[in-house]
């Protein structure tokens, strides 16, 4: 049975692997027939194929070969600096690659995916979030020139299971990438936490207040379909607290520090890929 296939087994891929299942991925039904779809994962390190195995029930691959040959669809899923190698062995192992190949590797262009692995591979560069585990997950995809409709649709359907897909121009992944990762919202948890705290406020309550502030508030931009400036004014009153809050932050650079996050992050996956 042919199956969707990750060479890689890492975070990614375990993310992945859980939103799928969380989403029932490959059990849906259609009518009374189900449409099952396999899982495979292959990695050199047997112990992450377990975990794998054991948090999101895909089977394990023996070898690469045996691998790539079962792949209806394959997903890279290894590090930057990695792909080169993975796809000279796919080469080396003799298997015939699929039509449908994706990459996860941040900062690899299609050109060289293309090059290394050669016909008759179609790519697909793909950057989804590791909130993808609980279903939430932003997707960024670019697509190879010669990836038909149809297979552009199946790959959109795919990573759909796991949360919003966007599709970007080629140009545009490693902002995004730089952009879009869930760690802003953890570094800005993290350090509005600590103010408050050496404010006065307990470790727990400080948490909570912090939380409130970026998630709850940027739930209700999704809902209440305001824009920015509109919320920003509703919220910062001339004159009072909250107003006072944010124009000193502005006035300590909060803007360019965020600027010169992106573009240090831009310079990384650029580094990361070998470029």
């Amino acid at each position: 049975m042919k199956a969707t296939v990750f060479l890689g087994a890492g975070r990614i891929t375990g993310a992945l692997a859980a939103g799928l299942r969380l989403a029932e991925h490959g059990r849906k039904t259609d009518g009374h027939k189900k449409d099952k779809r396999t899982i495979v994962a292959y990695d050199r390190h047997p112990e992450k194929l377990r975990a794998l195995r054991r948090e999101s029930r895909v089977e394990m691959a023996r070898d690469l070969k045996s691998a790539v040959e079962r792949a209806e669809m394959l997903i890279v899923a290894v590090r930057p600096r990695s792909v080169k190698k993975m796809l000279a062995q796919v080469v080396e192992s003799g298997a015939a690659p699929p039509r449908l190949c994706i990459s996860l590797a941040a900062g690899v262009p299609l050109r060289n995916l293309q090059a290394w692995l050669g016909p008759p591979a179609r790519w697909i560069r793909a950057m989804p979030s590791p909130v993808c585990r609980i279903g939430r997950g932003l997707t960024a995809l670019c697509f190879d020139r010669d990836v038909s409709k149809a297979d552009r649709a199946r790959v959109q359907k795919f990573f759909e299971h796991v949360g919003p897909v966007l599709e970007l121009r080629e140009e545009q992944m490693n902002a995004i990438t730089a952009a879009y990762s869930p760690s802003h919202g953890y570094h800005a948890l993290a350090g509005l936490a600590a103010a408050a705290q050496s404010a006065g406020l307990d470790h727990e309550t400080a948490l909570i207040a912090a939380a409130h502030a970026l998630a709850d508030g940027i739930e209700y931009w999704r809902r209440s379909g305001q824009n920015l400036d509109e919320l920003l004014h509703e919220a910062a009153t001339p004159g009072g607290t909250a107003a006072a809050t944010m124009a000193a932050m502005d006035k300590s650079g909060y803007a360019r520090a965020v600027a010169a996050g992106i573009r240090a992050g831009i310079r990384q996956a650029r580094r990361n890929a070998g470029l």
